[in-house]
C-alpha cells in the first residue's frame, strides 16, 4: 500500500531533466502561447459549435461557452501554478505523482492517454469534414465509401445508424502527414504551428466582423429552447430536459460538449520541459491562450447563432455553411480554408502532447521505457511513441463517429482537471515551503470552484460516457498491476532502501 501511494519529490523530478533523455529547450512565451491557441481554436469553434447548438442548446450556446470558459479558467490557474513548480514533461500526470502518489498518477496518466488520443481522432474528423466542404466548392467530391465513419449516432432516434461509408480517408491522411512532421522535431513543429495560428486568427476575426452584419435577432428566439440546465446522474436527468436517447439537454449539457473547445490550454503544460524559462513562460502561455480564445469563442457563437436558426445549423461544417446560407460563397471559401488551417494546428498540438505524457510515464517505469521512453538521437523527439500515436489516431478517426469521440474525450479531460485542482489544494497545505513562481489567486476558492464546476460538467454528459470512462480506467488498473507496479522505478528504489536497512 505504501508503494501505491508513494510520492515523487520535486527534486527527483527536476534531476530527471538532466539525463540524456531530456528534451530540447527551444520554446519562449510567444511560442507557448501560440501552441495553446493552436490547440484551442480549431475543432471546437469550427465543428462542435454546430453539434451543441443543433442538438443541445439552441442560441443559448453563447452561455454554454461562458460556463465552460469559467470552469477552464479556474483549472488553468491551477495548471499554471503546478507548471511553474514542476517544469517537466507529463502535465497533470507529473503533478499527481508529486502530490497524490503513484496510483493516482497512473490513473491521471492513463486518462490523459485517452484524452489526447481521442481528442486527436475527433479533430481529424473535423478536419476531414472541412476538407470535403472545401473541395466541394470546386465541384470535387470524394466517393461516399471514403467520406466518413461507417456508422453514426442519430440523436433523433437515440440509436446508432449505418452511414453507407467504409472509412474516413481524409482523416487517415492528415494523421499520417502530421506524424511525419512531429517526428522531425519540436522547433519545426512549433514554427509550422505559428504560421497556422496567424492564418486562423485572421479567419476567426473575419467571421466575427463580416458575420456581424448578417445577424438577425429573430434567430435568437427562443433563446434557450432546451432550458438553462441539463444535468444527469447515470442516465437519470436531474435538472432540465431529456433527449430521445436519454441524454440531458440545455445550457450545461451544451457546455459539457463545447468544453472540448477549451482543452488545448493544458497541452501547454506538457511542453514545460521544452520551454526556455518554464517557471515564467508556461503560466503566461496557459493563461494568455485561454483568455484570448474565450473571448473569440463567445463572439463567434453570438455571430453563428445570429446568422442561422439553430435547427438549420450544419453539424459537420457549421461556420462555413452559415456563410453559404446567407449568400456569401466567397466567405465560405475563406472560412473553409481557415478552418482547415486551424484544425490542422489543433491536431498537431494534440498529437505533439500525447507522446510527452507517455515519455513521463516511461521514465517512471510504468510503461516500457525502451519504447515509450525512446528519444531520437538526432531529432530529440519521442519518435516511437509519436508513430504509435499517429497509427491509433488514424484508425480511430477512420472508423468512430464524431459525436461519440467528442463526448468521450470531454469526460476524461474533466477528470484530469478535477485531479489538478485537488492536487493544488493538497500541495498548498502539505508543502507550503516549495517555491511557487506563479501562485493561483483566491486560494482556496479557485481550486475548490474549479473542482465543483468540472464535476457539474461531468454530470452534464450522457451516462454512456461514464461507462466508457469506467471501462477505460478498469483496463488501466489491469495494465498497472500487471506491469506498471512491478516495474515502477520509485517502488524499486524504496525496496532497495528497505533492504539496506
Amino acid at each position: 500500500m505504501k508503494n501505491l501511494f508513494a510520492k515523487k519529490s520535486i527534486n527527483v523530478l527536476l534531476e530527471e531533466m538532466e539525463g540524456e533523455n531530456r528534451l530540447r529547450r527551444v520554446l519562449g512565451p510567444v511560442a507557448l502561447t501560440s501552441l495553446g491557441v493552436g490547440a484551442i481554436i480549431g475543432t471546437g469553434i469550427f465543428v462542435l459549435t454546430g453539434i451543441a447548438a443543433h442538438d443541445k442548446t439552441g442560441p443559448a450556446l453563447i452561455l454554454s461557452f461562458c460556463a465552460s470558459g469559467l470552469a477552464c479558467i479556474f483549472a488553468a490557474l491551477c495548471y499554471a501554478e503546478f507548471a511553474s513548480m514542476v517544469p517537466v514533461a507529463g502535465s497533470a500526470y507529473t503533478y499527481a505523482y508529486a502530490t497524490l502518489g503513484e496510483l493516482f498518477a497512473w490513473i491521471i496518466g492513463w486518462d490523459l492517454v485517452l484524452e489526447y488520443t481521442v481528442a486527436s481522432s475527433t479533430v481529424a474528423h473535423g478536419w476531414s469534414h472541412y476538407f470535403q466542404n472545401f473541395i466541394g466548392i470546386f465541384g470535387i467530391n470524394l466517393p461516399a465509401a471514403l467520406a466518413r465513419a461507417p456508422f453514426d449516432y442519430n440523436p433523433a432516434t437515440g440509436m446508432l445508424a449505418a452511414t453507407g461509408s467504409v472509412m474516413d480517408l481524409p482523416a487517415i491522411l492528415i494523421a499520417v502527414i502530421l506524424t511525419v512532421i512531429l517526428v522531425i522535431g519540436i522547433r519545426e513543429s512549433a514554427g509550422f504551428n505559428a504560421v497556422m495560428v496567424i492564418i486562423k486568427l485572421a479567419i476567426v476575426l473575419l467571421v466575427i466582423v463580416v458575420g456581424a452584419f448578417y445577424i438577425d435577432p429573430a434567430n435568437w428566439k427562443p433563446f434557450a429552447p432546451y432550458g438553462y440546465t441539463g444535468i444527469s446522474f447515470f442516465g437519470h436527468t436531474l435538472f432540465g430536459q431529456t433527449g430521445k436517447g436519454g441524454e440531458p439537454l440545455g445550457v450545461l449539457a451544451g457546455a459539457a460538449v463545447v468544453f472540448f473547445a477549451y482543452i488545448g490550454f493544458d497541452s501547454v503544460s506538457t511542453h514545460a520541459e521544452e520551454a526556455k524559462n518554464p517557471k515564467r513562460d508556461v503560466p503566461i502561455g496557459i493563461i494568455a491562450s485561454l483568455v484570448l480564445c474565450t473571448f473569440l469563442y463567445i463572439a463567434v457563437s453570438v455571430v453563428l447563432t445570429g446568422m442561422v436558426p439553430s435547427d438549420k445549423i450544419n453539424i459537420d461544417a457549421p461556420v462555413s455553411d452559415a456563410f453559404k446560407q446567407v449568400g456569401l460563397p466567397w466567405a465560405q471559401f475563406l472560412v473553409s480554408l481557415g478552418a482547415l488551417t486551424g484544425i490542422t494546428s489543433v491536431l498537431l498540438v494534440m498529437m505533439l502532447s500525447q507522446p510527452r505524457v507517455m515519455l513521463a510515464m516511461a521514465r517512471d517505469g510504468l510503461v516500457p521505457k525502451s519504447f515509450f521512453g525512446a528519444v531520437h538521437p538526432r531529432f530529440r523527439t519521442p519518435y516511437k511513441a509519436t508513430i504509435l500515436t499517429g497509427i491509433v489516431v488514424a484508425l480511430a478517426a477512420a472508423f468512430i463517429p464524431l459525436r461519440i469521440l467528442a463526448e468521450l474525450v470531454n469526460i476524461g479531460t474533466l477528470l484530469a482537471f478535477v485531479i489538478v485542482c485537488l492536487a493544488v489544494l493538497v500541495m498548498r497545505y502539505r508543502h507550503p515551503e516549495i517555491a511557487r513562481p506563479f501562485r493561483a489567486p483566491g486560494f482556496p476558492f479557485v481550486p475548490i470552484l474549479g473542482t465543483i464546476c468540472c464535476v457539474i460538467l461531468m454530470f452534464s454528459l450522457p451516462s454512456e460516457n461514464w461507462w466508457r470512462l469506467i471501462i477505460w480506467l478498469l483496463i488501466g488498473f489491469i495494465v498497472y498491476f500487471a506491469y506498471g507496479r512491478r516495474h515502477s522505478i520509485l517502488a524499486q528504489q524504496r525496496a532497495k532502501e528497505e533492504a539496506a536497512k
